[in-house]
């Protein structure tokens, strides 16, 4: 049964993650016991490239999944089952058809110790047991004061050092743009060194400017003091006003971006995961301002944008912890570098106290301290519309930061998946709420709130889009798959291990004619462990399955530079089988990559089994 693989696919997964930066983190080494047996490859291990399309089933199964974590004062609920729970969808109760429960794994301190491998040679066998959802850590520039970064990442780096064995987690920053700092990863020295990468390190807002509004200020009160006409101050402090609300406008959209890119990129991410967002946020609403001119002119309302992300960001079991990155916060007037803001009113003179155009500056500690408690609610109530839509939980007023990851990363590690399929005649497109009750109400139920009845095999803007099984093993910083195990020695062509080997010849990939500069020729050496394939036995005895071996290479920027795939029909007798039992599957690939910093992705995929293996490479691929 000969196959190919259509290349256009595989292109689409290579224009993914294109506006992320590249992480540099190393899956974890497999150890020498289990790995398949590192052999040089052979040539006739695998058999030819075929040109024949194979057979593809699809079926639509509109099963709606809802995770749910369960509390009860704080401490997660363990040992439920179905029957404990109801699920409402438009007020109507569901059959619950699948329920399963995810617990945070307690893993051994032996498991963290993976035996090493030989130099270059990269394995995906897994160092700790899967975990039951994936973090993500975002850490916000574009929201947040200086000062208040600076704060999030000692408590980060402190944080690291205590993190539980086994805990998978990525990074990614927020400034003008969403940036990833390092992709999935286990190991906490790889997560210390990203949060002190140079790019995760504390900057200035590209939009806030504390100091030109204050500039603002201070130019408002001096015109008041030099007798300025009343209706030029005022006129002053409706632009200040206006541009606030122009600074607020770009900052949620820009968040909203970067929240709506990350749902697509994490909805090629089997499970849960858990996004815990270090902010200083942005008002849900600007209230109109009575002491303007036009106190109308610069009210918003970001509400319907805020619930549509987190739609989004639910439909791809995204669950958000946001954690407010200014920690406990005091009132402003009673801080001792306190300075009142402008607060005009006209001025009187005579007997009868007659006004004048004139203005004068009263400070008004009262007034400061109303409206920034006023703000800071409605920044604070976006962050809770979040959490609550999602299905996360929001962490504000409080100092301990550390302590919020670690409470986020245990709350989304346990909780329990509820399955139903509501009626076919309702995938017409509208919104529908979902509502779930616990037997016992004193528990505490967290879970997304509604889902678009969109076809899956149509476009749509209410959803992140499907993907395929070989897209997300090729995803640009994703978790290593592991359904398939094998192990990887990534080398150039002019190593001198290298020095004797037959090699391909003539550029190698689909993208080479495109790289700017002379490629540097690497050569991959894959032996896959035939176990985690579905092999077919033909009535002849022949044991046969269709595999596919995937190279995709990153810049560090998080482009796709160069990528390969390839196809095979494995037709072995018996003997032959017995033989790859205890040697492994052998592929030789080459890639040409631009030199620099890169991330190459290799992917094994079994067509037939609909099973992958995946892991990534980091490599600084030097100039020829």
């Amino acid at each position: 049964m000969p196959i190919i693989r259509p290349i256009a696919q595989l292109a689409f997964a290579c224009l993914i993650p294109v506006s992320l930066a590249a992480g540099q983190g190393q899956t974890p080494p497999v150890p020498a016991a289990q790995a398949p047996a590192a052999q040089a490859p052979s040539a006739t291990t695998v058999g030819s490239p075929s040109t024949t399309p194979a057979t593809v089933v699809h079926a639509n199964a509109n099963l709606v999944l809802v995770d749910v974590v369960v509390t009860d004062q704080g401490n997660a609920v363990h040992g439920l089952d179905k029957e404990h729970f109801h699920v409402f969808e438009d007020g109507h109760e569901q059959t619950i058809t699948s329920f399963d429960e995810h617990r945070a794994a307690t893993v051994p301190a032996s498991a963290a110790k993976p035996v090493a491998l030989p130099p270059n040679t990269y394995s995906n066998f897994p160092a700790y047991p899967q975990a039951t959802a994936v973090n993500v850590l975002l850490l916000d520039g574009l929201n947040t004061p200086m000062a208040d970064q600076m704060y999030v990442r000692r408590q980060m780096l402190q944080y690291m050092g205590k993190i539980a064995p086994g805990t998978s987690m990525a990074i990614f920053t927020l400034s003008s743009r969403l940036r990833m700092i390092e992709g999935f990863t286990t190991n906490p020295a790889v997560l210390a060194k990203a949060v002190q990468n140079p790019k995760a390190t504390a900057q200035p807002s590209v939009v806030l400017d504390p100091q030109a509004d204050q500039a603002i200020d201070a130019l408002v009160g001096d015109m008041a003091a030099s007798g300025a006409p009343g209706e030029a101050v005022s006129n002053m402090q409706q632009f200040q006003a206006d541009i606030t609300a122009f600074q607020t406008d770009q900052r949620v959209q820009m968040t909203m971006d970067a929240m709506q890119e990350l749902a697509r990129y994490l909805s090629a991410i089997p499970g849960r995961k858990n996004l815990i967002w270090f902010s200083g946020s942005f008002p849900i609403s600007l209230d109109p301002d009575l002491t303007l001119q036009n106190p109308f002119q610069a009210t918003r309302e970001y509400g319907d944008q805020v619930r549509e992300t987190s739609e989004l960001l639910a439909a791809a079991r995204v669950a958000v912890y946001p954690v407010d990155a200014r920690g406990l916060m005091g009132l402003p007037a009673t801080a001792a570098s306190y300075t009142p803001s402008t607060n005009l009113m006209p001025s009187t003179s005579g007997k009868r106290g007659a006004t004048t155009s004139a203005m004068i500056n009263v400070p008004n500690p009262g007034k400061d301290n109303a409206k920034f408690l006023t703000q800071t609610m409605n920044e604070q109530a976006s962050m809770k519309a979040i959490a609550e839509q999602t299905g996360g939980k929001e962490y504000i007023n409080t100092n301990g930061l550390k302590e919020a990851v670690a409470s986020a990363v245990e709350n989304g590690g346990s909780y329990y998946t509820i399955g139903f399929v509501p009626p076919a005649t309702q995938l017409d497109g509208p919104f529908h709420k979902i509502q779930l009750r616990a037997d016992n109400g004193g528990w505490q139920l967290a879970y997304r709130r509604g889902y678009y009845a969109d076809f899956s095999d149509k476009p749509s803007a209410h959803n992140p889009g499907k993907v395929s099984l070989m897209v997300a093993a090729t995803l640009h910083g994703a978790p290593p798959a592991t359904q398939i195990i094998f192990q990887a020695r990534v080398l150039p062509a002019n190593d001198p291990l290298l020095k004797d080997a037959k090699l391909p010849d003539g550029p190698a990939g689909e993208l080479t004619a495109a790289l700017k500069g002379p490629a540097q020729h690497y050569i991959v050496d894959i032996v896959a462990d035939p176990r985690g394939l579905g092999f077919e036995v033909t009535p002849d005895g022949v044991h046969q399955a269709a595999i596919e071996f995937t190279l995709v290479a990153f810049n560090a920027e998080g482009q796709c530079v160069n990528y390969l795939d390839r196809s095979f029909l494995l037709k072995l007798k018996a003997e032959q089988y017995a033989q790859i039992k205890t040697t492994g599957i052998h592929i030789r690939l080459p890639l040409d990559l631009p030199p620099g910093p890169a991330s190459l992705r290799i992917a094994v995929h079994d067509l037939a089994a609909g099973r992958a293996g995946s892991l990534e490479v980091p490599l600084t691929v030097a100039a020829r």
